[in-house]
């Protein structure tokens, strides 16, 4: 899924479905100080939608159901509604701190029992939600210097009755609709959980996922659909956890109110509540960045692998080429030493050089190394683990 210039899907380290026609390995002999040159095509794990290939689509007329209609083939159409529950990841503290504000409210979880902050301490600048154990919570406030407002049995949640609150992480903050939440992750720790609507959690997806300023409507409806089906499956696929998704890339990239953008709120009304399901279930509708002109295996018969007819040479993803010095290799892989020689394997088959690479195999002074093509990619951060090589 996107990552502005990275779209990442579900995790990069995925290993690559082998198909049965997959290529014998191809390899290089690496001289000392020599120079490498990768040349790839797509970007991401090539499952599902690519992102550029629905952009391209709509360009040529085609509407966001026909466009989310090829990339899912086999799949219905119905609505969902409902709300989900978000893994603010980027908070790593045990703490969840908020900015002060208008009808800021506190409430005990699963109670009725609530306190308006901004009346009950009109001066504060911030407010935080700080464990006591784990079955106790404390709450503070900010006014020349942090103070306890009250401790309370059970959680906290923090909300503003749908408007944004302001999260501070350790790397800046970042402003949530919904109910910000602090969740037991394990004994002694906590998380901070968003629970929020789904059609309102989907405005802070879609313009994390796409370049929401100028793309095409279309493609952005697209995304809406894609985007609340992938949701909707993680949500019932994850009924006993303590949240559905992430906010990051791993799951699909949510930017909170603070990424809201007009054309992508847009698109999420247009198609609000449809959803896709393959067999009665959610499907699970994966994207991608760009598929450099072949999907991949999903594992699902919504998911094929095939060429795509929508992927463009215009597309800034459908080839690419990054150059290396063997030392930044062995500098990733330092067990293998002097690098000598490097071998690719086991790709699916599918597209120039036979297709996504399956394996990778680094030799040299000090040992082999095998690891998944993926892995490798990922590693040099190249934009798929479709590629070949060229060695001066």
């Amino acid at each position: 899924m996107f990552r502005r210039l990275a779209v990442l899907g579900t995790a990069l380290s995925a290993v690559v479905a082998l198909g049965p026609s997959a290529s014998a390995a191809d390899g290089w002999d690496v001289p000392h100080s020599a120079r490498i040159t990768i040349d790839g095509h797509g970007y991401g794990h090539g499952k599902g939608m690519s992102q550029y290939g629905a952009q391209h689509a709509a360009k040529l007329g085609q509407g966001y159901r026909q466009i989310v209609g090829y990339y899912y083939p086999h799949t219905r159409w119905t609505t969902a509604a409902g709300s989900i529950r978000v893994w603010i990841s980027r908070d790593l503290t045990n703490d969840v701190q908020v900015a002060a504000r208008p009808g800021l409210t506190a409430r005990r979880t699963g109670t009725a029992q609530t306190w308006d902050l901004a009346r009950a301490r009109p001066r504060a600048d911030r407010w935080r939600i700080v464990p006591d154990g784990d079955a106790a919570s404390i709450l503070q406030y900010r006014s020349h210097g942090w103070h306890q407002f009250r401790r309370v049995s059970g959680l906290l949640e923090l909300s503003a009755h749908g408007r944004p609150v302001r999260l501070y992480t350790a790397d800046g903050s970042t402003s949530y609709r919904g109910v910000l939440k602090s969740v037991p992750s394990s004994p002694g720790n906590r998380i901070t959980v968003d629970v929020l609507p789904l059609e309102t959690y989907l405005r802070g997806v879609v313009p994390a996922e796409t370049y929401a300023s100028v793309w095409h409507q279309q493609a952005l409806r697209a995304q809406a659909v894609a985007a609340r089906t992938y949701a909707v499956h993680e949500r019932a696929d994850r009924r006993d956890a303590v949240f559905d998704l992430c906010e990051t890339e791993a799951c699909q990239a949510y930017g909170g109110a603070t990424a809201e953008y007009p054309t992508s709120d847009t698109a999420v009304k247009a198609t609000a509540h449809q959803v896709l399901t393959y067999d009665g279930a959610p499907a699970f509708t994966q994207f991608t960045a760009s598929s450099g002109g072949w999907t991949v295996d999903g594992g699902a018969p919504y998911l094929p692998a095939r060429r795509d007819r929508w992927d463009s040479p215009k597309d800034p993803y459908h080839a690419w080429t990054v150059p290396f010095r063997d030392t930044e290799i062995e500098a990733a892989w330092p067990a293998v030493g002097d690098l000598a020689r490097i071998e690719l394997g086991q790709r699916d088959g599918h597209g120039e050089w036979g297709g996504r690479v399956g394996t990778v195999t680094l030799t040299g002074s000090a040992g082999t190394v095998t690891l998944t093509g993926s892995d490798f990619a990922q590693r040099l951060q190249l934009a798929s683990s479709w590629f070949t090589m060229r060695v001066n």
